[in-house]
């Protein structure tokens, strides 16, 4: 082994030692290894008590490592090949290798964390675990035995095609798969059952989404800069900016995750948890530090070919790093302090008290803090402006109209996932479908008027590389794709937009949405996306791989719309209500029969697809207006450009076969009668 590789397998022993020892620390001090004796109850004994945190820390840190390797591979690192062959370079193929063993490892470690997960449900010690049934038994029927066992196959999976990938597409979709891979095991833990745990899961979701890679990333460069390999100033640099989001995420994440389980400040060091969190929040200030440090000094001295003082720096971090990850899975070991007052059923399941009686007042003045669309509000609202303001330092023009469409669409969220209406949708159907129905049927009209692709693709420079992809270069590639061009294609996201509404209500699978906020999000991300699909196939102005023309278009939209119609008729005749258990259990006092508001909910589907017809129809006359002007300047322009030649233009060449086809026809009548 060469020295240089020796430096590196010395920098990751320093960083897992580090995540031992202050999980050890961490573990004592919070009391989550003392053996607890309680009567009834059996006890899963010292190997599970220390086995399941330190496989939980293996598990932690291989998963950081396999999503740092595809992130070098795919992002840090530039591309070789020529337009249409662009491919992996040799070191970018050797971390996407190197994060396949990773991801073996990480299977490994999820393995081992599931079997000492049921031994300490069951309070039975690992052995008896190992050769009886219930690991094959209660693997399906825990929350966390079925997280594991997500992990462990997504896991295997990027592991098996890790050894063979040598695409950027292929890559960045191991990169997703491994991105996937990370969140369910985080959101079975605490969040789940934390007081608040609508802001508690979409934080640790995000938390564990961002510490990833950070983490990974930095261990990657690391081992970039001991090797000695090419090109660490373009690695160091692209992940330093990365980093920084990193850093302010994990930041509002973390931050976000200790309101929602200390609500009291004074928790912070009157709670074993409390100390551990906040022994976090120091160590999390520190790695800031260091990010600073590597801005101010260590960049500009890689910039002068001196890696050295890049390399010992980001030692010490990676080790940081590790050590706080350690810390992070004792305080997940930790219980948190049981939230005060008596918790009634609607707050175990929603996450707060049920609402008071119904009003206009309060559905417009009860504001819900959902940290999941708030933060995705404040990133579109961002990233565009972002974009505005570029274009208007290159002295370029952006149509008002597209940013007033784009920021009204960025509103009506906010109305419908931020105010009362977020309060009232868990616990009454019709509230619920007004919520649909504008997030499905009326903010993708607008966001799609804002044109935010055609925008990105004005303000994103190319890549300074040659061959190489950047954000502009990968956001054209996506929309080249064949699963985009399938996925745009009219009928497919005609049957997106309409099919999967009846397929989510008349299932199961809408009331498993309600009973699990992850689930919640995720049917409402469908509905935005799904709309924000069709109406881009409808009246996009955004480049696209199929494009209708006007007649089609209006043949499509009524075409289309009567199926919400009927959809809300459908609603309207039901004899039994939709997720009956889930409403019979939150309903309000005040609030009517679950039935009843299943029919009010199905009038308001049947009425509300009037609104964006109208809108679109309106839309669309304008577009097809213009369009046409636009078309006559070009013929008009095509013309006069000819006739300065001296040549004929397009249209007196089709009059002069207009012409000649009527002198044709003349001559075949003469012939005729003669």
């Amino acid at each position: 082994m060469s020295r240089n590789a020796l430096a590196v397998v010395r920098a990751a022993a320093v960083a897992v030692a580090a995540s031992i020892i202050v999980l050890a620390a961490a573990l004592v001090l919070g009391g989550a290894v003392a053996e607890k004796i309680i009567p009834g109850l059996g006890d899963a004994g010292t190997a599970t008590r220390w086995g399941l945190p330190v496989a939980r820390t293996l598990m932690d840190l291989s998963a950081a490592a396999t999503v740092g390797g595809l992130l070098a591979g795919v992002f840090l690192l530039p591309l070789t090949g020529a337009k249409g062959a662009v491919r992996l370079g040799d070191d970018a193929a050797g971390y996407v290798r190197a994060a396949s063993w990773a991801a073996a490892a990480w299977a490994a470690a999820a393995a081992a964390t599931l079997v000492f997960t049921v031994a300490d449900v069951l309070g039975q010690p690992v052995g008896e675990v190992l050769t009886g049934s219930e690991l094959s038994g209660y693997v399906g029927q825990l929350p966390q035995g079925t997280a594991l066992m997500l992990v462990v196959l997504l896991a295997v999976v990027v592991a098996l095609l890790g050894r063979t990938t040598t695409t950027p597409g292929a890559t960045a979709g191991l990169l997703v798969l491994a991105g996937i891979a990370l969140l369910p095991p985080p959101l079975t833990g605490h969040s789940a059952s934390a007081a608040n745990h609508s802001v508690a899961v979409t934080g640790v979701a995000l938390h564990v989404a961002a510490v990833a890679p950070w983490v990974g990333g930095l261990a990657v460069v690391c081992a970039h800069a001991l090797l000695g390999r090419d090109r660490l100033g373009v690695m160091a640099e692209r992940y330093s900016r990365m980093a920084l989001w990193c850093y302010v995420v994990v930041g509002a994440s973390g931050l976000v995750n200790v309101i929602a389980r200390l609500p009291d400040p004074a928790e912070l060091l009157s709670t074993d948890y409390g100390r551990l969190a906040l022994g976090k929040i120091v160590a999390f200030a520190l790695l800031g530090w260091f990010g600073w440090w590597h801005r101010r000094r260590t960049l500009p001295a890689v910039a002068d070919r001196r890696p050295g003082a890049f390399a010992r720096l980001a030692t010490v971090e990676i080790a940081v790093m590790g050590a706080t990850m350690g810390l992070a899975v004792a305080l997940a070991r930790t219980a948190p302090p049981a939230p005060a007052g008596e918790e009634t059923p609607v707050k175990a399941l929603t996450g707060y008290d049920a609402p008071p009686q119904l009003t206009f007042g309060r559905l417009a003045g009860l504001w819900t803090f959902d940290f999941f669309f708030a933060a995705l509000v404040l990133a579109l609202g961002g990233l565009y402006i972002a974009g505005l303001v570029r274009l208007r330092r290159r002295g370029d023009a952006w149509p008002v109209l597209r940013t007033v469409a784009w920021f009204t669409g960025l509103a009506t969220i906010v109305a419908v996932t931020e105010t009362g209406m977020a309060r009232y949708a868990p616990v009454l159907f019709s509230m619920h479908m007004i919520q649909h129905m504008v997030l499905n049927m009326l903010t993708p009209i607008f966001l799609v008027s804002g044109a935010p692709v055609t925008l990105a693709l004005r303000a994103l420079k190319p890549a300074r590389i040659r061959g190489d992809r950047g954000p502009r270069e990968w956001l054209t590639a996506v929309l080249q794709s064949r699963y985009t061009s399938f996925v745009a294609h009219p009928a497919v996201a005609t049957i997106i937009f309409v099919a999967s509404t009846f397929a989510l209500y008349f299932t199961p699978l809408f009331e498993s949405a309600m009973r699990n906020h992850l689930g919640h999000i995720a049917m409402t991300v469908h509905f935005l996306l799904a709309g924000c699909l069709f109406f881009w196939v409808l009246i996009g102005v955004d480049p696209a791989p199929h494009r209708l023309p006007y007649p089609g278009r209006l043949l499509l939209l009524f075409v289309t719309m009567p199926f919400h119609a009927f959809f809300g008729i459908a609603l309207m005749n039901l004899s039994q209500p939709v997720a009956a258990g889930w409403y019979e259990a939150v309903r309000p006092e005040w609030g009517t029969s679950v039935l009843k508001d299943v029919h009010t909910g199905g009038a308001i589907a049947w009425g509300f697809g009037e609104i964006p017809t109208f809108i679109v129809l309106i839309v669309l006359g304008f577009q097809w207006f213009f369009d046409d002007r636009r078309q006559a300047r070009r013929e008009d322009r095509r013309a006069d450009r000819a006739a300065a030649r001296g040549e004929k233009g397009a249209q007196d060449d089709e009059l002069a076969a207009y012409n000649a086809r009527l002198a044709r026809l003349a001559e075949r009548d003469e012939t005729g009668r003669g």
